[in-house]
């Protein structure tokens, strides 16, 4: 599935209306794209992001945990698989390419924005169902996969000698799109079994919020701070 093919991430996106573009199209990722965002900065976001991805598989565990049937059981175990033995080294290869060592990583004092962040997420799962979790996770992973294909087809022929070539080319590349495509058609399949109508506005306050909180980890990344 394509995202445009789904049904529930779309209407989210709609609903989060300004905040999806402020994040999409925020200064972090126009920088990154052009090339010139700040080393500094990227360094700061990349062990930030070591943190998050941590906290990022505990929430897969967790909709593991929530999952009403073997068929979204393995769903969820996939992606923490994927996370805690693929994408974790990967993310600690790249960071070593950057002059972080992983000693280093574990060492990373945890951002405001991020533990906003990803608590935020958690505690939504604990709350909610696993659509509300996998909800309040869309942003990141959707949100990902669509700022990769967007940004790494604007980048185009720079991305030769881009600085940010990795990053642009994982998030745009056929893995993580089609990871994307997997978490929004798994959103479709427990909408249909588990939303009412008037339960949207609800799931959408919760899409919406963890947008903002996204916008809150680029500002961080860009601003550097704790």
């Amino acid at each position: 599935m394509t995202l445009e093919q789904s049904d529930l991430f779309p209407r989210l996106r709609a609903a989060a209306g300004e905040d999806w573009t402020r994040y999409t199209d925020h200064e972090f990722v126009r920088a990154l794209t052009r090339g010139d965002l700040a080393e500094a900065s990227f360094r700061h976001y990349l062990q930030q992001d070591y943190v998050f991805l941590k906290h990022f598989a505990r929430a897969w565990a967790l909709a593991a945990f929530k999952a009403d049937n073997l068929a979204d059981m393995r769903a969820a175990t996939e992606v923490l698989d994927g996370l805690l033995n693929h994408e974790m080294a990967l993310h600690v290869d790249l960071c070593r390419r950057w002059g972080i060592e992983a000693e280093a990583l574990e060492r990373t004092p945890e951002a405001r924005a991020n533990m906003a962040y990803t608590r935020y997420v958690i505690e939504r799962g604990l709350a909610g169902d696993l659509l509300e979790l996998l909800v309040a996770l869309a942003p990141c992973v959707i949100g990902y996969a669509e700022i990769g294909a967007a940004r790494h087809a604007e980048a185009g022929a720079a991305l030769a000698d881009h600085p940010y070539r990795e990053w642009l080319e994982t998030y745009a590349g056929d893995e993580f799109q089609g990871l994307a495509g997997s978490v929004a058609a798994q959103m479709d399949r427990l909408a249909e079994r588990h939303m009412a109508p008037t339960r949207f506005p609800e799931l959408a306050a919760t899409f919406t919020a963890a947008t903002r909180l996204e916008i809150g980890f680029w500002d961080m990344g860009l601003q550097q701070t704790l």
